[in-house]
């Protein structure tokens, strides 16, 4: 009896896994696709094809273009198709550890930059079709809300540090977050021939001058 619940068990643990990794093939297709020819002109029975599955799989995993859209920056943004949030993640618990606001910054920089690099090109895709697809438009909200939320996070933490310039609020130091450690700004300075390593350069030490108390030094000097 035993034996058998244990071959129940395994057999359950294929089906899943042959079932993640068919929806990570047919995420990667779709993010292919969106980025050679544009998210209006993908279509999902191409999505499928790439793929390998069949254009029923596709729609029995996802439903739609859309949700296979959000999968796919869900995953870059983590760096993986594991389920646990970027926020859940190991770097952020060394980040909330480290007692210093400005090696703090400085671990959350670091991440920035990574997920920045991973989902940059998908991001234009995002915000150029936005403007005439509604699902889009849905979608870079959606983003710009969890942007807003996790920049919240950053601010609470360097407060609890006691690292915030005299005078500055959470809500301050969360708005000036959200309009330069984002994308958008990553992009612009991208277009100007920056590397990711002067944008994190420039990034740290513009919001230690900018958010940090007084005494304290760009975190990315001596490195």
């Amino acid at each position: 009896m035993a034996d058998d619940v244990k071959s129940v068990a395994k057999r359950g643990a294929r089906r899943g896994e042959q079932a993640r990794a068919t929806r990570r093939r047919i995420v990667e297709a779709g993010l292919d696709l969106f980025l050679r020819q544009g998210y209006a002109a993908t279509r999902l029975d191409e999505i499928a094809a790439q793929a390998g599955v069949a254009v029923q799989t596709v729609y029995f995993h996802f439903g739609n273009k859309r949700t296979v859209l959000k999968e796919g920056v869900d995953i870059l943004a983590a760096g993986d198709d594991e389920p646990a949030a970027v926020l859940e993640r190991p770097w952020l618990e060394r980040m909330r550890e480290e007692p210093d606001a400005r090696r703090a910054l400085a671990i959350w920089i670091a991440n920035s930059r990574a997920i920045f690099i991973r989902i940059a090109p998908i991001m234009r895709i995002v915000r150029d079709a936005a403007g005439t697809d509604p699902d889009m438009a849905d979608q870079w909200e959606a983003n710009q809300r969890q942007r807003l939320t996790a920049m919240r996070v950053l601010a609470e933490q360097l407060a609890a540090k006691q690292g915030l310039r005299e005078g500055l609020t959470v809500d301050e130091a969360t708005d000036i977050f959200f309009a330069l450690n984002s994308v958008e700004v990553f992009h612009l300075l991208a277009d100007c021939g920056w590397t990711p390593d002067r944008w994190e350069r420039w990034i740290v030490d513009t919001l230690t001058a900018t958010v940090l108390r007084e005494d304290a030094q760009p975190a990315s000097r001596g490195r």
